[in-house]
């Protein structure tokens, strides 16, 4: 016996959620297959829980640099992090997201069924359910976002099994730690790596951090990664460029510091690291390889994403794939976006005439270090990539020239704007400085509104804001 939805959709994320509860409000019968727990990677393992630590680190931090803004006491030194609470603090807070999804996802009329799914044909699911039980589901229509996962080591000789629990460590892993590592080596320099790296700085541990490529951040321009590197060498972290590992053993030490060895390979030749604990950061797979989609005739890339159309339908007319499963850039704002785009393709066509695609959003991200690393649109090499007969200007300016950054003596960073000199439309905006995030949004906004540069030049803002550098950053034009 099989059970016929309207609509199901695998996944609970930021996007999965939000569509399965529109689909039942609008009287279609839907399911909502979830194999671990509702709300997806950013409530449990992503964004909540890794900002709520992140808060934790700031404030020891803060705390360590009284003196600086003339607070005595306590001394530096005697700032002590309690791991545990740091831990609880985190997973109240994910308990809190957790429950509130499923209470939203359940009161809007949608069957939740846990457990994990599978292409049998076309728009046929078998369900292994948690509880042992299996279904047989069918469906009109069914909607893909069951993510990604941090990806496997891929080092020769490499064993976790061979290392006691709690020293091999992912992205979810380590956010469980109860104790403090005496030193964390990192492997991977992008925006995971760097986030956990200096947080664990902040909390009182030693930090390596190993990047194969020849700059932190690859995505981002070659001035802004030498920044951020700037700023967490500062903090004390040791970063190892153009460095590779070839060997992760378990040395089997009573010093549990050095029960992680790692031999490494970089500009200056070979050499070994020692440490308590190791954190793989370098990379995410998408969740595919259990779906069996070829039996659905599903295509995927050549990493295992599913490939989609500018409406975000697969190669199966009746399937379609939304967030990170189907490729970067991996950001709950597009997954959620792409939830928008599915609703209103979907659900609300009376109100929109011409359907929602993917083409040519303007995407945002924040990376939660500290100052935050914030962009918007193109960076300067993509923006010459895309438009090559365009007159590209750029403009940079250093956070020391922001009043607001310099009273509250958080001067770390920059901005960086790229125009097009033409039309003088802004192509894309970065800051690397005391709350990006915002700063970014302000200059998002205007994106969004096809404003030219000139029209945050000329504006008034607040004063002293972090937002009035807007007024200035553009006098550096080149």
């Amino acid at each position: 016996m099989s059970t016929h939805y309207d609509a199901v959709v695998i996944g609970s994320g930021q996007g999965g959620t939000p569509l399965s509860m529109a689909f039942a409000q609008a009287k279609k019968k839907t399911a909502l297959i979830e194999s671990t727990h509702l709300g997806g990677c950013c409530v449990n393992e992503g964004c909540t829980p890794t900002k709520t630590m992140i808060a934790s680190g700031r404030v020891a931090y803060l705390t360590r640099r009284g003196p600086d803004y003339g607070v005595l006491n306590p001394k530096p030194e005697d700032v002590r992090v309690n791991m545990e609470k740091v831990r609880q603090r985190k997973r109240d807070i994910v308990d809190t997201f957790r429950s509130g999804s499923e209470r939203r996802v359940r009161g809007a009329g949608v069957d939740v069924i846990m457990g994990s799914a599978s292409f049998e044909y076309n728009a046929t699911l078998k369900v292994k359910c948690n509880d042992g039980a299996e279904k047989t589901i069918t469906a009109d229509q069914i909607f893909i976002c069951a993510g990604e996962r941090p990806a496997s080591p891929r080092i020769d000789g490499f064993n976790a099994k061979s290392f006691p629990p709690g020293v091999v460590l992912d992205s979810t892993s380590v956010q469980e730690l109860g104790i403090i590592p005496s030193h964390l080596i990192v492997v991977g320099g992008g925006y995971i790596g760097l986030e956990f790296g200096q947080l664990f700085r902040r909390l009182g541990a030693e930090v390596t951090i190993i990047q194969r490529n020849g700059q932190l951040l690859p995505r981002e321009d070659a001035e802004v990664a030498e920044a951020m590197l700037k700023i967490l060498e500062e903090d004390g972290i040791k970063v190892l460029l153009k460095t590779s590992p070839s060997s992760v053993l378990y040395t089997g030490d009573k010093d549990p510091g050095k029960a992680v060895s790692v031999s490494t390979s970089g500009p200056s030749g070979t050499s070994e690291l020692k440490g308590s604990h190791i954190l793989f950061a370098a990379g995410r797979t998408p969740n595919t390889d259990t779906l069996n989609l070829e039996a659905a005739g599903i295509k995927t890339t050549s990493r295992g994403h599913i490939v989609v159309d500018q409406k975000l339908q697969s190669s199966n007319p009746r399937v379609w794939a939304l967030g990170d499963i189907k490729g970067p850039p991996a950001f709950t704002h597009v997954s959620y976006d792409d939830f928008r785009i599915l609703r209103a393709n979907l659900l609300e066509k009376d109100s929109h005439p011409t359907a929602l695609t993917t083409v040519d959003r303007i995407l945002p991200y924040v990376v939660y270090t500290d100052p935050q690393l914030a962009h918007v649109g193109l960076h300067e090499h993509e923006a010459r990539a895309k438009f090559p007969n365009a007159e590209i200007q750029v403009a940079t300016m250093p956070m020391t020239y922001v009043a607001r950054a310099l009273e509250t003596d958080e001067t770390r960073g920059m901005m960086k704007a790229v125009i097009d000199a033409d039309t003088q439309k802004i192509l894309g905006f970065t800051c690397l400085g005391l709350e990006g995030g915002e700063i970014m949004s302000v200059v998002q906004m205007a994106m969004i509104a096809g404003s030219k540069w000139t029209a945050l030049r000329d504006a008034v803002w607040a004063h002293p804001s972090l937002a009035e550098s807007l007024n200035n950053i553009w006098g550096m034009l080149k």
